[in-house]
């Protein structure tokens, strides 16, 4: 378990580099570009990838993740600034219902009860997790917050659906995949940058660059983290999924309430307590089917 709790770790100090961007004057974007760049090298240096038989190689599905990699990083980034990391984190990992609800719809996967009572509880965490109550302050983006928390939320479900569908194509290992995936969404984010600084909008600064390699480091070390847990647990996955949605979930509503002071409502916190019913279930079917069977 100590890969999950690193993992888990690696995934909350991502949430804190975006939260304190705002107050240490970084731009997110540039972060998020740089971030990029060091991915790839330490996925070179640690998965290993294989670039001498892509032949097979799901190029069209790699597209479509490096050009939406960088986009919800950015709205990732916006959505811890204006609604906290504690609704951002159980968002992002809610999102996990969406590749679950595809498979029943899309995949011709057959549909439980007690899965399809997770996806239930799972959306009325969403809705519980919204910030309803009107903001005093008259800032649109604040305003209009809750609109990052549902693209966080579909965004991330889809990406996740993306990437079960490249883990389909058993020729091409993992590193592989994500090297080129990280390669095209560096490619992406750059190209956005130079248009940014060359049209004013953005001004370049170098520093920028470090602290993209510090947020890619822990990103990278999220994921380096999580596929060890399930080499390591890999005849317990649902044990590797349920504990590292639910930790991250945890721990983020941890660090914003008492060391961000950010300010949840009694339905925010309902929300969280849902999100992680939602993902017991989902994950381990079996034991809530055992319970009621002898219930």
């Amino acid at each position: 378990m100590l890969y999950v709790f690193l993992s888990i770790c690696c995934s909350v100090f991502v949430s804190i580099m975006l939260k304190l961007a705002k107050r240490y004057h970084i731009d997110v974007y540039q972060a998020i570009t740089w971030n990029y760049s060091i991915a790839i090298v330490l996925t070179w240096l640690f998965l290993k990838p294989q670039l001498n038989n892509i032949g097979n190689a799901p190029f069209y599905l790699y597209g479509l993740l490096g050009l939406l990699l960088p986009i919800l990083f950015v709205i990732l980034g916006a959505s811890v600034k204006t609604t906290g990391i504690v609704r951002t984190d159980a968002a992002q990992r809610l999102s996990l219902f969406i590749p679950v609800a595809a498979a029943f719809l899309f995949f011709n996967e057959t549909p439980d009860v007690t899965r399809v009572a997770g996806l239930i509880i799972g959306l009325a965490a969403i809705i519980c997790l919204i910030p309803w109550q009107k903001q005093s302050r008259p800032d649109k983006a604040f305003n209009n917050s809750w609109i990052y928390l549902v693209i966080v939320f579909f965004g991330m479900g889809v990406i996740d659906i993306l990437f079960k569908q490249v883990a389909l194509v058993k020729q091409i290992s993992t590193g592989t995949s994500l090297f080129i995936v990280y390669s095209l969404a560096f490619v992406v984010a750059i190209i956005g940058l130079f248009y940014q600084v060359i049209n004013k909008t953005m001004r370049f600064s170098w520093p920028h660059i470090f602290i993209g390699w510090v947020l890619g480091i822990a990103n990278f070390g999220n994921i380096l983290f999580y596929i060890k847990a399930h080499q390591t647990l890999s005849k317990n996955p649902s044990i590797v999924f349920s504990s590292m949605n639910i930790g991250v979930i945890i721990f983020g509503t941890l660090l914003g309430f008492f060391v961000f002071r950010e300010k949840l409502s009694a339905l925010n916190k309902a929300g969280i307590l849902l999100a992680i019913i939602a993902i017991v279930i989902i994950y381990n079917p079996q034991f809530f089917n055992h319970l009621f069977s002898h219930s």
